[in-house]
This record gives structure tokens, C-alpha cells and sequence, in this order.
């Protein structure tokens, strides 16, 4: 989500750009809800395949429409963004199938925190304390939503954290090598490297079979799976929603100023967990709403104090 459209700072309405983020955002709260029910049918590899192939007709037609050329300008750096972007994605859509979407979320909103710890120690950038203060609430609020049992620790508990430090590095990919870059470009490229990661995951399982689980738990090990009839719909939402979202997101930066917009970003957080409250039980404890206000609040922070 953050990141993947140029930042461009247009003259425009930040009223406009807000309702555009916002409705980025509920289009992919509700849509990554759909992930677990795929999840109980399909593996990630065909996920991926699938997701691409829906997605592809409809990024020709916005090239066709003159919002963005296929080609990039400099392959090299999109396809190193595009590589980044697609191994934080097989870490949170295996947290989406695997735990609460509120859980997922929180791993992966660490990356503004994960983006000025990576700007602080490799990249020389300083910061004040305000900043530094809200990547200490934004890892308490992680902590709070992920709540983790030192007694018991359960490592699948890291995978949307991985999700959130592989989508850092490509946000800041993003922000000093693919200045330029048509968004459209280089969404395509995100969607080929995330086509040949599910052929190379479908591939290997041939190879080198695994032990699939039954529902949902068996999303990261299963290969090839017919018929579809029962998920289709929920494979043709998914590929919309890659392509629709993505464009209001690129319609928000255009529109209005970007730590402005960044910020309504995390209204996703919201829709997220209140569809899955409403339409599939998943409720939320209070420490782990307090979690989600921490991490909202210091992306906030870090977001318009990068102004």
C-alpha cells in the first residue's frame, strides 16, 4: 500500500486526495479479508498466478486509457522495487490467511517505523525526538495488537513483521530509484515478479512436496488445485481490488500533498478488522485496539514530520 505510487505532490485538493485514500483503503480492508476463505481452497502460488492474470487485462486498459505507459524507464531499479514489494506481499498474505487481519495489518504498518530505522542507521538520516518517540509507540502498539507469549513463542507471529520490513525497503526503493516512473509501469512489474514467485512456489511443491494442512493452514504448501467454481468470484475481487486500489492510491498522491495523504492510509486499519468483526466474529480485545491507535498515531507522526 504506502509507497506504491509515485509521490508526486500535484496542486490539487487535499480534500479530494483524502476521499480517494479513504476509499483506496476500504477497498483493500475488505478486500484482504477475502484471503482467508481463498486461503481454505487455493495455495499462495496459484494465489499469485491467478491474481495476475485478472489484474493484467485490466493494467492494459488503464495504459490504453493514457494513464501510464507498460514500460519502464530503468528496469533494473523497478524490478529490484517490484521484487521487494512482491516477497512483503507472500509474507502478508500468509499472515491474512493465517491469523487476524488486525494482526496482519499491525505487522505490516511497521514500516514507516522500519523506514526511519533503516534512513537512521544505513542511510545517515537524523531525527528529532518527536520521531524517535514515535517508533517506540508504534513498536508498543505492534507489541499490543501481536500481543506475543514469551512462554510460548509461536514464530509464524513474525511473519507480517517481515511483510513490514521487506515493504520499508521497497518504499524507500520506490522513493530514491523509480522517480518518474510511470505508476502504472511499475505496478505491471509488481504483478510479473508476483506471477513468477507463484510458477517458482508452484514449481518447487512439484519438486518438493509438503505436508498440506487442511483449510486455510495449508495455503503456503498447496499446489495446483481444480476446479475453482467455488472461489472465482473471490479471485476476479482480488484482481480488482489490486487494480483499482493501487489506482486510487496513485490518484491520492497526484491530488494532494503526501504526508498529508500518507496519512489517511491507515484508515485501513479501521476497515480492516471492523469488516472482519462484523461479517466473520474476529474481535479485538482492548489492549490490542489501544495497539492500533499507538501504531496510527506514530505513523502519523513519522508520516507529517517527514514533511
Amino acid at each position: 500500500m504506502k509507497q506504491t505510487a509515485v509521490l508526486s505532490a500535484a496542486n490539487g485538493s487535499n480534500a479530494a486526495a483524502a476521499q480517494a485514500m479513504v476509499a483506496a483503503m476500504v477497498i483493500i480492508g475488505m478486500t484482504d479479508n477475502a484471503v482467508p476463505a481463498m486461503a481454505e481452497h487455493i495455495g499462495l502460488g496459484q494465489f499469485y498466478i491467478l491474481r495476475t492474470i485478472v489484474a493484467l487485462p485490466l493494467l492494459w486498459l488503464m495504459a490504453r486509457a493514457g494513464l501510464g505507459g507498460l514500460a519502464p524507464r530503468r528496469i533494473w531499479p523497478v524490478t529490484l522495487r517490484a521484487v521487494l514489494l512482491a516477497v512483503s506481499m507472500v509474507f502478508y498474505f500468509s499472515a491474512v490467511a493465517l491469523m487476524p487481519i488486525a494482526q496482519a495489518l499491525a505487522g505490516l504498518f511497521t514500516s514507516p517505523i522500519m523506514i526511519v530505522v533503516i534512513s537512521v542507521l544505513f542511510l545517515r538520516m537524523r531525527i528529532g525526538i518527536v520521531r524517535v518517540s514515535a517508533v517506540f509507540a508504534g513498536f508498543l502498539g505492534v507489541l499490543l495488537v501481536l500481543q506475543p507469549d514469551p512462554s510460548d513463542f509461536d514464530w509464524l507471529i513474525l511473519l507480517p513483521v517481515a511483510g513490514g520490513l521487506f515493504y520499508a525497503l521497497g518504499s524507500i526503493a520506490t522513493g530514491r530509484m523509480c522517480q518518474g516512473e510511470s505508476t502504472v509501469a511499475m505496478l505491471f512489474a509488481y504483478l510479473l515478479v508476483q506471477a513468477l514467485f507463484g510458477g517458482l512456489a508452484l514449481a518447487g511443491l512439484e519438486v518438493w512436496p509438503q505436508p498440506v494442512p487442511e483449510g486455510s493452514e495449508g495455503f503456503i504448501t498447496r499446489s495446483w488445485v481444480w476446479p475453482l467454481w467455488e472461489i472465482w468470484h473471490l479471485v476476479l475481487l482480488q484482481g480488482f481490488a489490486a487494480v483499482g486500489g493501487v489506482f486510487l492510491i496513485t490518484k491520492a498522491y497526484q491530488l494532494g500533498e503526501a504526508s498529508f495523504v500518507s496519512v489517511f492510509e491507515y484508515s485501513v486499519m479501521i476497515v480492516g478488522p471492523a469488516f472482519a468483526w462484523v461479517v466473520f466474529g474476529q474481535a479485538l480485545d482492548f489492549w490490542q485496539v489501544l495497539g492500533i491507535g499507538l501504531i496510527i498515531a506514530a505513523g502519523s507522526t513519522i508520516a507529517l514530520r517527514s514533511k
